[in-house]
């Protein structure tokens, strides 16, 4: 695998290219970094070329001067025309799904397909604002990585003693709270963009988590018939995060997704 830096906005941007084939971005969700997507990348590296970044505030990257939802479709865009890159297919978990559709609704000639992995089109309700509200005063009394400690368990359908939510805990000691905040008003500001998948005229593709409380069931199956070419994957064993919880079933949803988008 070979990891890349790029200055963009007086930012140092990390990001990672591995494999050979048609270009496959993939984007990483809140409190995560690219490395939650390594059970992916081993598996589809040998058919695709797979660009992994580090999203602003995240891992190796520095925060950006827009830390919007559209600021870092537009970082995600410099990525692409900086590997010379003319199509991809991007997919995004959670934020980075919000991202997705961000750049298919921007550049929708960068993208021949896309994916939502535990994600939504819809613009959060008030009571949904009014949650990442409340979270933001308790990162800002508390720190990231107690807010981190007591939440990220509930991603996960069965998170006692479950080893890939302990690390993914671990790795919340490090992010600052500035990053998390600014993640969070990103997420309260985006517009809805269900007219994003009703125009997008490319396949794209919906992973749902039969458990998830992030992203709501019933929220996911209400988005997933929009798009012309609708494809859907259901996790009847997850919760939010099925690329690590049923990862044999995300990998085979992803691979035929791809190979059919390609």
């Amino acid at each position: 695998m070979e990891t890349k830096t790029m200055a963009y906005q007086s930012a140092q941007i990390f990001y990672r290219i591995t494999g050979t084939g048609k270009p496959v971005v993939l984007i990483h969700g809140f409190a995560e970094d690219g490395e939650i997507w390594n059970n992916q990348i081993e598996f589809l590296k040998d058919g695709f070329t797979l660009i992994i970044p580090d999203l602003p505030g995240t891992g190796k990257s520095e925060l950006i001067e827009d830390m919007s939802i559209e600021g870092m479709a537009d970082l995600i865009k410099a990525i692409i025309v900086e590997e010379n890159i003319s199509q991809s297919i991007i997919i995004g978990h959670s934020m980075g799904g919000y991202i997705t559709l961000a750049i298919a609704e921007k550049y929708p000639e960068l993208i021949s397909a896309f994916g939502l992995c535990h994600s939504s089109a819809f613009a959060d309700n008030e009571e949904k604002k009014a949650a990442r509200l409340k979270s933001i005063e308790f990162i800002k009394s508390n720190g990231a990585y107690e807010f981190l400690r007591t939440t990220i368990p509930g991603l996960f359908l069965n998170p006692e003693g479950y080893k890939p939510c302990t690390d993914l805990i671990e790795k919340g000691k490090s992010f600052t709270p500035e990053a998390l905040i600014k993640y969070y008003k990103a997420m309260i500001a985006r517009p809805e963009r269900i007219e994003v998948l009703k125009t997008f005229n490319g396949p794209v593709l919906f992973i749902i988590g039969e458990h998830d409380k992030a992203i709501p069931f019933e929220q996911s199956m209400q988005q997933c018939y929009l798009p012309p070419q609708s494809h859907v994957h259901i996790l009847r064993n997850s919760a939010h995060m099925g690329m690590l919880e049923e990862t044999d079933k995300v990998n085979a949803a992803m691979l035929q997704f791809l190979q059919l988008a390609t």
